[in-house]
């Protein structure tokens, strides 16, 4: 599914997972075009066919922008470079050197999913080459279309990670500014936090998502799932959900009561919130990242 989501802009649904769970975005403007993070390997299809549907040459595509080297932002990189001729991979310079070889990525990846798992979800990840490949700097400004999309690090769910902001449309958050269920989204937006392994800091992530509010944006484009408004009114909030989580891992629990504690504590969100659903359904969209949550929250702490 290929969704607008503003002027010049789509939500690409990746397929990861569950449907509008894992969003690829593309912006295009002039003859211009860029992907802003690159799926699974297994999505790259979706992704080239979604710029086939629209009508856009491939060698238009004048970036591929990772917010941070998870693979469920960059594991398709590699097949979409391959791909795009003229594209130049834009990434945070902890990351670089992870795309030219991507064996320790790999590798990270496999130690938290297993090998199985690994394989069935992220497929097989390619290289690519260094020339191709665009460190950014804190606050980098990329030509593009006639317009600029502004590269800022904003480590706390990851020290890799930075975000992009285009100053007509809003922020592209990766990971930094949480996740959004759709299937959660009541009358007000409804975020959590993401405080995956393995490098999950509070006062950063702090930081960042105050720093991201204060870009003025008014709307913010998350990899999981796309478009929030009123991103200043949300901004404390975060960090409060992700301060909670912390607090609730100070008594090194062990992992499945950590899971149930941080389920709990978003269900009671929910509740109060009067989110659409039931808690069984909250429960089984939830459960998933409660785990990843856990884990991250216990490395962090060192267990």
């Amino acid at each position: 599914m290929t969704e607008a989501v503003g002027p010049g802009l789509w939500a690409i649904d990746t397929g990861y997972v569950r449907p509008r769970f894992d969003a690829v975005h593309l912006r295009v403007a002039g003859d211009r075009a860029a992907l802003i993070d690159a799926g699974v390997g297994p999505s790259a299809p979706r992704v080239l066919g979604a710029l086939d549907a629209l009508g856009i040459p491939r060698d238009h595509v004048q970036y591929l922008i990772l917010t941070h080297v998870h693979l469920d932002h960059a594991g398709g990189a590699g097949q979409l470079m391959a791909a795009l001729p003229a594209a130049r991979l834009v990434v945070h310079p902890r990351g670089a050197r992870h795309m030219v070889d991507p064996a320790r990525l790999v590798a990270g990846t496999v130690a938290v999913y297993g090998e199985a798992a690994f394989r069935q979800l992220y497929g097989e990840i390619l290289p690519i080459d260094e020339g191709r490949v665009l460190a950014t700097e804190d606050g980098l400004r990329l030509p593009f279309g006639g317009l600029e999309l502004e590269l800022l690090h904003t480590p706390g769910h990851a020290k890799h990670h930075q975000v992009v902001v285009d100053a007509e449309l809003g922020v592209f958050t990766g990971d930094t500014f949480g996740i959004a269920y759709p299937e959660l989204q009541g009358p007000a937006p409804f975020l959590v936090a993401t405080t995956t392994p393995t490098d999950f800091d509070l006062e950063a992530l702090a930081a960042s998502a105050r720093r991201i509010g204060a870009t003025g944006a008014r709307s913010a484009f998350l990899t999981h799932y796309s478009r929030v408004d009123g991103v200043a009114d949300l901004v404390e909030p975060l960090i409060a959900d992700a301060a909670a989580l912390w607090a609730l891992s100070a008594g090194l629990p062990d992992m499945n009561g950590l899971v149930e504690q941080i389920l709990g504590h978003w269900e009671a969100r929910l509740a109060a919130a009067g989110a659409p659903g039931d808690r069984p359904a909250w429960r089984a969209l939830l459960q998933a990242d409660a785990t990843l949550n856990a884990m991250g929250l216990l490395h962090a702490r060192g267990r």
